[in-house]
């Protein structure tokens, strides 16, 4: 799998494909297709975990570094580059895309995610019921929801546990914890991911990370999403 990025990647891809029309009308967001790319067979998808217009290029493997230099070699027109994982969590990151398993584990629900619109209304599914229980339902559960650092630079360690009060008895209560962290060379300050109790409640609150070293880190809490937040570069 290839993944083409950015606001080039449609014309990137026009060329690759001759006679393809890839106008976003015809071809729009979370749709697939089976087309010729750089001559070999390949099913793109326009789907996107960075955010941006994207279409994500699956051939057999046997193909895969041909259909890449091709990728790269006819990219060069459009100023193209590599990126990898690293890069990808951060521009993931920036848009409060989740990744399962980091973002989550099996006590989070899609509700905690705010993404409710996931779940089908009008249909049954296997888990539907589970999402109607007395503790799924409950107020005070963890939520995802977006940290800013009171120092810009500052990036939260992911697992760092969440407090609202560093202050009193031990042991102090901990309403949450960091799931992802980085520092955002767009935006220019760090971000990070956090669950926390009825966290969609208290966004513009501050919370403290009690660290190992003894030090203690100021957070506001923000929503998930730090850039584009309406997804308009993604459906461009």
């Amino acid at each position: 799998t290839i993944s083409l990025a950015g606001p080039e990647s449609r014309n990137l891809l026009a060329k690759l494909c001759p006679g393809q029309d890839f106008d976003g009308d015809l071809f729009p967001f979370m749709s697939a297709i089976n087309v010729p790319v750089a001559g070999v067979p390949a099913r793109v998808c326009r789907i996107s975990f960075s955010g941006e217009l994207c279409y994500e290029v699956n051939v057999n493997a046997n193909y895969g570094r041909y259909v890449w230099d091709s990728c790269i070699s006819t990219g060069q027109a459009f100023g193209i580059t590599p990126y990898g994982t690293e890069a990808m969590h951060v521009l993931r990151a920036e848009k409060g895309f989740v990744i399962v398993g980091q973002d989550t584990d099996g006590s989070v629900t899609p509700q905690d995610l705010g993404m409710d619109w996931i779940c089908a209304k009008n249909k049954d599914f296997i888990g539907k019921r589970s999402l109607f229980r007395s503790d799924t339902r409950r107020d005070d559960r963890k939520q995802l929801v977006g940290l800013r650092t009171e120092s810009p630079t500052e990036v939260l360690p992911e697992g760092a546990q969440l407090t609202q009060n560093p202050e009193g008895s031990m042991p102090i209560p901990m309403i949450g914890h960091v799931t992802s962290s980085y520092y955002s060379a767009f935006l220019g300050y760090s971000i990070a991911l956090a669950l926390i109790k009825s966290g969609r409640d208290k966004l513009g609150e501050i919370v403290h990370a009690p660290l190992a070293s003894g030090r203690i880190v100021k957070a506001q809490i923000t929503s998930p999403m730090f850039y584009d937040s309406s997804g308009e570069r993604q459906n461009v």
